[in-house]
């Protein structure tokens, strides 16, 4: 009996098998298991690890060491000769002794190249197991490793021949290098965790649940492994999830992050919209119009109240505005989140329950929340003021505070006879080295010999005091939070015998991004933007009205006429602050004065210019209550170890 189906499984695997064959052929690809030796004939190997007897997961095992029987399997390993033959003999005897009570159990001898596997002894053995669709067999594995480069397929394999020393596991497996560390911290694990063999059942128990959900979400189209898409799921539910929801509870779950998923296998997961529309609606828009709201209600979470914080007051400011301008359009409620992520999600679950269909979380800190009620409710519109955030579910907005800090360089050129310009950056976040070096060069551009010494409020106590001792005359300081908050020692700051009194200060419209959000929800430009399937993060400027620049009524005219030259050109896109010579510290030139530094360029800088005196500093470097900020925005966030404790990003 067992003979007769064995028969049976092999005539089935020939018709899965020349099935296959023909699906590659039509793709245009090989239809026959990859062969180990061609690959390697164009890749250098640099050492040999033998792993021993391992439980390797079969789809993994791709293809044959060397060409030998490689025409008689299909890509997928199943069988592709006739049943009258001696191959096909040979396979039908394995196949039965699978079927008995002895079973098939040699390993098969394989080699790993890049986390997939190569057949050497055992083909056919390999062909029976998948065949039945085992999910592992075993095999003695031995190891080819690549010579190190910076190509990011060898990043990622050194990252994970790393994770498998703690794991020994080969289904942790990430396209990306610095995935595993972000894993093990959403397992509440130290970095250099080993995993118990218990810790290990389980997680194989959790992965195989999670695969069988990707899977019928469509997951093996994308060019992605489970691990990267288990990885994105467990940025915003806990792991014990998938052990206690059910099968439809944890589909509906990977449903809710499903476009975040999708954005992980794209090579340009973030559309930075870098000016507000001011076109009109087309025809076809006010033709559809009923289908958008004619009035939205708005919330506002906020970490501090507006007496305890000008950040707070700012986005307050903000919102009063928005009222004034949108009238009876809008409804708009501010909710206390505090400072922790369970109150901040509290406080975001209270305005969806009173009706909320935006939300505003004005602090970058709040991303974690956002992204978990962004889950639930996937109707409500929601956005964190934050930069640089690849998730499709909560668009970002901020500043771009740049163009301002180039007008304030002009001005500190124009006003300082030393050439000694001070500058407090606060801290090494996406934006701030554009800003520092947007300065600099508005520095040089009025004064030729103007170097700026910069330091940072995020490592020195009293960096003011510093600069003000090395006989800066004019400081640039942190920008004033709004307009009517003109104060000593806010923005540019002259010193004079001790004391500080502020010039000019470039500072945050939130009032006018808010607006200008509102109405994007209100006449349908939101819904388009939705259409790419990327990460949407507003980042606008001086045209938008996001930024301007406030000037002390006693500054002389002629720096208010140039102040005032720099807003339209720069509104009107006739100059463009980085577009002039730039030469970095290091001594490389940035730019020959004709390079155009696409959005994205400017956002990430991570270089100062030549005429800046400090550096950028290092995590290690900043205060402690600097660090969270710089964990969730700062330049080289990527770099940071992870945080058990904080949203994984």
């Amino acid at each position: 009996m067992s003979r007769k189906e064995a028969i049976e499984q092999y005539n089935a695997a020939c018709k899965r098998g020349r099935k296959t064959m023909k699906e590659c052929q039509q793709r245009g690809v090989s239809p026959y298991p990859a062969v180990l030796d061609h690959i390697l004939a164009e890749s250098a190997t640099v050492g040999r690890v033998e792993l021993g007897v391992v439980n390797v997961p079969a789809e993994l095992i791709v293809g044959t060491k060397t060409e030998g029987r490689q025409a008689a399997f299909a890509a997928d390993f199943m069988p592709l000769m006739d049943v009258d033959t001696e191959f096909a003999g040979k396979w039908i005897e394995l196949c039965t002794a699978h079927l008995s009570d002895e079973g098939i159990r040699d390993p098969i001898k394989c080699y790993e190249y890049l986390g997939k596997l190569y057949v050497q002894e055992g083909n056919k053995r390999t062909s029976v197991l998948k065949s039945y669709d085992a999910p592992t067999i075993p095999a003695y594995v031995i190891r080819l490793i690549p010579a190190w480069s910076e190509d990011g397929e060898i990043q990622a394999y050194y990252d994970f021949m790393r994770a498998w020393q703690l794991t020994g596991l080969y289904q942790v497996y990430f396209r990306k290098a610095g995935s595993f560390a972000k894993l093990q911290a959403a397992l509440g694990f130290e970095p250099d965790h080993v995993w118990s063999v218990e810790e290990r059942r389980r997680f194989l128990s959790s992965y195989a649940i999670f695969q069988s959900a990707y899977r019928k979400l469509g997951g093996e189209t994308l060019h992605m492994t489970v691990a990267d898409a288990m990885l994105t799921w467990l940025k915003v539910y806990p792991f014990e999830m998938l052990k206690s929801a059910t099968a439809a509870e944890l589909l509906k779950s990977l449903k809710a992050v499903w476009p975040d998923v999708e954005m992980t296998d794209s090579a340009a997961p973030i559309a930075l919209s870098t000016e507000a529309s001011d076109k009109e609606p087309s025809v076809l828009t006010r033709i559809v119009k009923s289908v958008f709201p004619d009035h939205l209600d708005v919330a506002f979470i906020t970490s501090q109240l507006p007496e305890e914080s000008d950040w707070a007051r700012a986005h307050d400011v903000g919102r009063k505005y928005l009222e004034a301008v949108m009238g009876d359009k809008i409804t708009a409620r501010t909710y206390l989140g505090g400072a922790t992520e369970e109150g901040t999600e509290a406080a975001m679950e209270k305005a969806a329950a009173e009706g909320a269909q935006v939300i505003f979380a004005t602090t970058p800190s709040m991303i974690g929340a956002c992204r978990k009620t962004a889950a639930k409710h996937p109707d409500i519109r929601i956005l964190n003021c934050s930069a640089s955030m690849p998730y499709a579910g909560v668009r970002t907005y901020y500043s771009r505070v740049y163009e301002g800090k180039f007008i304030s360089g002009a001005i500190a050129g124009a006003l300082c006879k030393s050439g000694k310009i001070g500058y407090v950056a606060s801290s090494p976040t996406f934006g701030v080295p554009a800003s520092i070096n947007a300065f600099a060069l508005g520095a040089q551009m009025t004064n030729p010999q103007a170097r700026i010494r910069l330091r940072w409020s995020c490592v020195d106590q009293d960096p003011m005091a510093e600069l003000a001792k090395e006989g800066c005359e004019i400081i640039s300081n942190r920008d004033i939070p709004t307009p009517d908050r003109m104060r000593e020692p806010w923005g540019l700051c002259q010193v004079w015998d001790g004391q500080y009194y502020s010039v000019a200060s470039p500072y945050w419209h939130w009032g006018n991004v808010y607006v200008r959000l509102v109405r994007d929800i209100l006449d349908g430009s939101w819904d388009a933007a939705s259409a790419s399937r990327r990460a949407v993060n507003y980042w606008w400027g001086i045209r938008s009205g996001a930024v301007g620049i406030l000037l002390r009524d006693d500054v002389p005219q002629g720096v208010r006429q140039l102040t005032e030259l720099l807003r339209r050109t720069i509104s009107d896109g006739i100059m463009l602050p980085f577009e002039r010579p730039i030469r970095s510290q290091d001594g490389t030139v940035r730019s020959d004065g004709t390079h155009w530094f696409a959005p994205e360029e400017i956002l990430a800088m991570d270089w100062l210019c030549d005429t800046v005196d400090g550096a950028i500093p290092a995590y290690e470097e900043l205060l402690p209550m600097a660090r969270p900020l710089v964990r969730l925005q700062g330049i080289y966030r990527d770099a940071i170890a992870p945080d058990k404790e904080g949203p994984i990003l």
